[in-house]
């Protein structure tokens, strides 16, 4: 159970606008032949191995310095946005365009309509496809995923169904359309504690989104109604499916240290978990379902341990060399191959629900990073040096 994340002091500071740096495609130098054309491709999965990201604190960390401290370059880089952008969430996003362009790699863009979903026009859809097609022809392919954990009750966006598949749609008919370079991601929370009752957004009785949500249409929405379905926007519509996976610990509320039961990843991802943290077996399997049935590349978007450095309990490394190792386990590809893309939340953030300061991080601390760093599995994909070359045209609009 994920009460959501909360971004807050996610803008790029005045500080790390200075740092970008501008690299990738340039244009061509005197004296020097042309350079070839940036060709926006879709990001596609790689065809083996996993592709591996971060979430990182752009307040506080440059995409070069977290590269520098990782020894690679990631291959995603996630990034929020409130949307519709204000100016300054443009230049933001712009500021995290360079560095990505610098670094190489794709961006993950995470879209939060805090206005909520009638505020995603399809003005407002067309321009941000503009913006995307200017980063794919600038050689950067984005994913873009709207309104993530829309299943749970903590965000503006959430358990209205109705309204979010529609906003959803008309996302992805203008990147579809309007981009050459750019796919939808399509990510719920993980479904155990559906429906997450108590939060500000919960579907009310009596409303066409709580009869939606009642999948089993017994007049009530329990955790026995489909935590994910009524939420998903078609097989045309969606390019990537993700769901946030974190370990919180066992219990809510949370802020305990714990290590992780062994197995908890794999058995969340595909609806069978049985353990401390609660018996899950209602939940679907979101991998086979939304994965392998629907033949799309499955991420986890955001995942990471909850370590609390003054909490009572297990010892912090050891609490985050259980999780990853979870996700380094070498069955995965193996017997998981659908699964494409895993990305680490690098943050040191006050949590809301834990009402303290929780070290999300693997790369901050030198013995924590030393030991990610030597876990990291060989088939763990990375970004290559960006490629310089001359920005294609725009598309017609």
């Amino acid at each position: 159970m994920n009460w959501g994340l909360s971004k807050t002091g996610a803008v790029i500071t005045t500080g790390v606008l200075l740092a970008v740096f501008v690299g990738g495609c340039a244009g061509p130098q005197p004296g020097t032949a042309p350079l070839p054309v940036c060709e926006p491709t879709r990001p596609l999965p790689p065809a083996e191995g996993i592709l591996a990201g971060v979430n990182l604190d752009w307040e506080h960390e440059t995409l070069e310095q977290y590269a520098a401290n990782l020894g690679k370059r990631p291959a995603v880089t996630v990034t929020f946005t409130d949307f519709p952008m204000s100016d300054t969430d443009k230049k933001n996003v712009d500021a995290a365009f360079e560095q990505i362009r610098a670094n190489g790699g794709t961006m993950l863009l995470t879209l939060e309509p805090k206005e909520g979903l009638a505020a995603v026009t399809l003005e407002k859809a067309d321009e941000l496809a503009s913006t995307l097609a200017r980063y794919n022809n600038a050689g950067v392919s984005v994913i873009v995923r709207f309104a993530h954990e829309m299943n749970g009750s903590w965000y503006a966006w959430g358990q209205q169904p109705v309204a979010y598949v529609a906003a959803y749609q008309r996302i992805a008919e203008a990147v579809h359309s309007k981009t050459a370079g750019s796919a939808m991601m399509w990510a719920p929370n993980y479904g155990g504690g559906y429906p997450f009752s108590g939060g500000q957004y919960q579907a009310l009785a009596g409303t066409p989104d709580f009869a939606a949500l009642d999948t089993d249409k017994d007049g009530t929405v329990t955790g026995a109604d489909d935590p994910y379905a009524p939420y998903y926007p078609g097989d045309d519509a969606v390019d990537w499916v993700g769901m946030s996976l974190y370990h919180w610990g066992n219990t809510y509320p949370w802020g305990a240290n714990v290590i992780p039961e062994p197995g908890k990843f794999l058995q969340q991802l595909t609806g069978t978990y049985n353990g401390a943290g609660g018996n899950d077996l209602a939940v679907p399997d979101f991998y086979a379902e939304y994965g392998t049935a629907r033949n799309k590349p499955v991420a986890i978007p955001e995942t990471a341990a909850l370590a609390v450095a003054s909490g009572a309990g297990d010892n912090v490394l050891a609490i985050k060399e259980a999780w990853w190792g979870q996700l380094f386990d070498p069955a995965i590809p193996r017997g998981y191959p659908a699964l494409k893309m895993i990305n680490w939340f690098e943050w040191d953030k006050k949590e809301v629900e834990v009402k303290a300061t929780v070290d999300w991080t693997a790369t901050k601390d030198p013995q924590v990073r030393a030991a990610y760093t030597t876990a990291l599995p060989g088939w763990f994909t990375f970004a290559e040096a960006p490629t310089e070359c001359t920005p294609a045209e725009s598309p017609a609009s």
